[in-house]
């Protein structure tokens, strides 16, 4: 699958990789739970991938998701796609009437679309500056966040998974 060899090949190499991240988004969506799913294309060419879910809240709050994996060609990376993704999968999840969306990530980077660091909201195991939230309807809620099994695939069968959560970066 085209999807499957550009989030591969983009995340190679990636210092924070889990090398996990294609079988992740092929897990999702064997699963139904990948929410979003945009493409970026050059020349018929798929260049760029976002992916969507949704994530559990502790304090039982719905409506909330995690964005990612984003991955961008190495070839393109650099050029402003992924930042482009980002603004569609937000622009898609407010018209889905999504309360909030995390992120796992570079605070600097995702801090120009509107994440911050929430202190009452956790990903447990993770530096708390990196884990980030945008709330688009009401406030951000408290509690430890989950993302889906789909995160704790193991690269060494494809799509076996174990509980628990793990970085959507």
């Amino acid at each position: 699958m085209a999807i499957e060899s550009l989030i591969g090949s983009a995340f190679r190499n990636a210092r924070h990789a889990g090398r996990t991240e294609q079988l992740i988004v092929r897990a999702l969506r064997n699963d139904g739970q990948l929410s979003i799913s945009l493409v970026a294309e050059e020349n018929g060419a798929i260049v760029g991938h976002v992916a969507v879910s949704p994530v559990s809240i502790s304090d039982d709050t719905d409506g909330w998701y995690g964005l990612g994996p984003i991955a961008v060609a190495p070839a393109c990376q650099g050029r402003g796609i992924g930042g482009q993704l980002t603004l569609q999968a937000l622009a898609q999840l407010h018209t889905m009437g999504a309360a909030g969306c995390v992120v796992l990530g570079d605070p600097d980077y995702y801090g120009r679309f509107g994440f911050r660091a929430e202190p009452t909201l956790v990903l447990p195991d993770v530096p708390a500056e990196y884990f980030q939230s945008i709330a688009f309807a009401g406030s951000v809620p408290s509690g430890n966040v989950s993302y889906h099994e789909a995160f704790n695939v193991q690269a060494d069968n494809g799509l076996n998974s174990a509980s628990g959560s793990e970085d959507a970066g």
